[in-house]
């Protein structure tokens, strides 16, 4: 452990992180300033803004702060540990910015045009008339899911929450609607 008086730079990376549990303003500090820069790095590398970066980043070393006492060496180092942080936090910061709200009387009308009309079929071409067909065949909340998931690109827990169901129920959903949807397509091939 770390003791006042010794070079906070030798100071393991274990040392200063347990130090954040104990709130010593000195080994936060170091704590931060020594990954500081990589978890920047990988944040405005997935993000391309360094603003927002600067934003995960933060969110990274709060984190980190709450969650020191659950570190475990063994899955890994404290850089390893914190740029896993930074990373999935930045990945969440992605899908905020781009996930747009869906009513869901729009997703019907969706669903509408990704199925069978008579401008679609004049329009669009053999395997897309095969996913329209396949997917107009699936029951009504797995086709929503599938839709949501496939074209929107929602998680499954954004079409839990849109959809107000638990998380695994749209897992289910939209895994069995992919199941359904490829096993559709796979037999229509086969004629």
């Amino acid at each position: 452990m770390w003791r006042k008086g010794l070079s906070l730079g030798r100071v393991p990376d274990e040392a200063l992180l347990s130090g954040l549990t104990t709130g010593d303003p000195e080994l936060a500090v170091a704590f931060v300033r020594r990954f500081q820069r990589t978890v920047f790095g990988v944040a405005v590398a997935v993000l391309g803004d360094p603003q927002l970066a600067e934003d995960v980043a933060q969110q990274t070393f709060e984190r980190a702060w709450r969650h020191a006492q659950v570190y475990d060496s063994r899955r890994g180092s404290v850089r390893a540990w914190l740029t896993a942080i930074a990373h999935n936090l930045a990945i969440d910061a992605v899908r905020a910015r781009r996930a747009s709200p869906i009513a869901p009387e729009d997703l019907d009308g969706l669903l509408a045009i990704v199925t069978e009309t008579p401008e679609r079929r004049a329009l669009a071409d053999d395997s897309a008339e095969r996913v329209r067909r396949a997917v107009a065949e699936l029951p009504r909340e797995q086709a929503r899911a599938l839709v949501m998931a496939g074209i929107y690109g929602m998680t499954a827990r954004e079409v839990a929450e849109s959809e107000g169901v638990p998380l695994g129920t749209a897992k289910t959903r939209i895994r069995t609607g992919t199941l359904k949807v490829r096993a559709l397509l796979e037999a229509a091939e086969k004629r």
